[in-house]
């Protein structure tokens, strides 16, 4: 095809989706370096692009907005781009890439008549696989469409300000102590992980002479979740949850000996940036939403459906169960509730992968005094 002046990449879904069209987006970047590249994405959902290198522009808009809003959106995308690429299936993502687009390419759930129409409104589509293609594999289906090179890189970038930030956060910035990073708190409770394990996991981190460091979102239950649970925590914890921003997380993991949290957006940045990463699995599908090992570079999915496994920097840690991974929202049914898989996850299990990710080769023992600082992307 000619290469495209102007390209709209739509991702109007939650952070971690957002995060994981990064591969796409560094595609687009490396076939067409002259084109304009912006992203649509839902407000709030961005923190991870604003230093992104092969970004040109982010377009926000609410996940609800208001009739006005989204009216004046669609007038000032109306037919602006020569390509519009949606990473998402779903109705709005593909009605904008319509309004935006001289081409349009996207996703598309073909086994169900009633998308017909969306057929009408994409240029050129990919079968949308939501049960055994990984993520990022899916959207890389798109850069196949438009006949362009894969690259796999999923990117998290930041600035020289959020590294600056986050050393004045850091006490150990200067690397007197490796630590680990702790993410304790996903976006929903059935993603949890139990407080008695937290607390045990760092106190054992701890005694092997760790710094441990506590991050998470300035939501107000997260807050009082971690409020909850850090005099638990060996003396000398550092808790930065509500204090920075996502790009300053991704700095701050970077900088991690190991990186320990369930399945949410910054267990996949750490994956990315080449931490060695435990991931707390339990109802996930770990085949679409397994972290994104720094990498790996095929059209293979990295992590099977069933069971433990570890690829590359990622020890994936899934809760045991007949039912496991049921997909669902917890036991309960609701986002509310908990899971067992990951209520009866032990933290002698996850300190056992943490001690094998720390003595894997190429990943030393924080005693041995390498810290192996990860990549840094900005």
């Amino acid at each position: 095809m000619k290469a495209p002046k102007s390209i709209l990449v739509i991702a109007t879904r939650r952070i971690g989706d957002v995060l994981l069209a990064t591969p796409l987006i560094r595609s687009l970047r490396a076939a067409w370096p002259a084109a304009r590249i912006e992203v649509l994405a839902f407000r709030n959902t961005e923190g991870f692009l604003r230093a992104n290198p092969d970004i040109d522009r982010i377009i926000t808009v609410a996940e609800r907005p208001s009739l006005g809003a989204h009216l004046r959106l669609v007038g000032s995308l109306f037919r602006r781009y020569d390509l519009a690429v949606s990473t998402l299936a779903g109705d709005r993502p593909t009605l904008y890439a319509w309004v935006a687009g001289r081409r349009r390419v996207g996703l598309l759930e073909q086994e169900s008549r009633q998308f017909w129409w969306k057929r009408r409104l994409l240029t050129r589509w990919v079968p949308f696989d939501n049960l055994h293609t990984h993520t990022v594999a899916m959207n890389l289906r798109l850069a196949d469409l438009l006949g362009i090179e894969r690259r796999y890189e999923v990117v998290a970038a930041w600035s020289a300000q959020d590294e600056a930030a986050v050393a004045a956060a850091l006490p150990f910035d200067d690397g007197s102590q490796p630590f680990a990073l702790l993410h304790l708190y996903p976006k929903f409770p059935y993603k949890m992980w139990h407080r008695a394990g937290w607390a045990d996991l760092g106190c054992r981190l701890a005694a092997r002479g760790m710094g441990v460091v506590l991050t998470g979102s300035n939501a107000a239950d997260e807050l009082a979740y971690i409020a909850g649970i850090i005099d638990l925590m060996p003396q000398g914890t550092v808790n930065l949850a509500g204090k920075l921003t996502l790009a300053q997380a991704a700095c701050l993991a970077a900088r991690a000996r190991i990186y320990v949290g369930p399945d949410t957006a910054l267990t996949h940045t750490a994956a990315a940036l080449g931490v060695p990463t435990v991931a707390l699995y339990g109802p996930s599908n770990p085949v679409k939403w397994g972290p994104w090992p720094r990498g790996h570079e095929q059209d293979r999915n990295p992590f099977e459906m069933r069971g433990s496994q570890r690829v590359g920097n990622v020890s994936l840690l899934q809760g045991r169960g007949d039912c496991v991974p049921c997909m669902e929202e917890g036991c309960d049914r609701h986002v509310n509730s908990l899971s067992r898989c990951l209520q009866e996850l032990s933290a002698d299990e996850v300190m056992d992968a943490v001690q094998a990710m720390l003595e894997s080769p190429g990943n030393p023992d924080p005693a041995g005094h390498s810290a192996g600082a990860a990549p840094v992307a900005n």
